[in-house]
């Protein structure tokens, strides 16, 4: 089973609808809920090659990108791709 993280805010409409791709697929994540954090949202940027905006994800500690890009991986099948290494 793959690790996935993903950073989040928790009212961000974006952020409810990467997770709830997530949880219709059954898959196992760690939130980092971050509302407010800057040191959490820096650390985020960094692992992100700069990306501030949320969410960001991440499978087995590559940068996938945010909600449009997980939606995008599966659209075109490759998100359970990812999910499978």
């Amino acid at each position: 089973m793959a690790n996935v993280e993903i950073y989040t805010w928790k009212t961000c409409p974006f952020c409810i609808r990467a997770k709830g791709l997530l949880d219709d697929k059954g898959v196992e994540y760690t939130e980092y809920a971050i509302d407010g954090d800057d040191a959490a949202r820096n650390k985020m940027a960094d692992r992100s090659n700069g990306r501030r905006s949320l969410p960001q994800i991440f499978i087995n500690d590559v940068h996938v990108g945010g909600c449009d890009d997980i939606h995008a991986l599966e659209a075109t099948g490759k998100l359970d791709v990812l999910l499978a290494a």
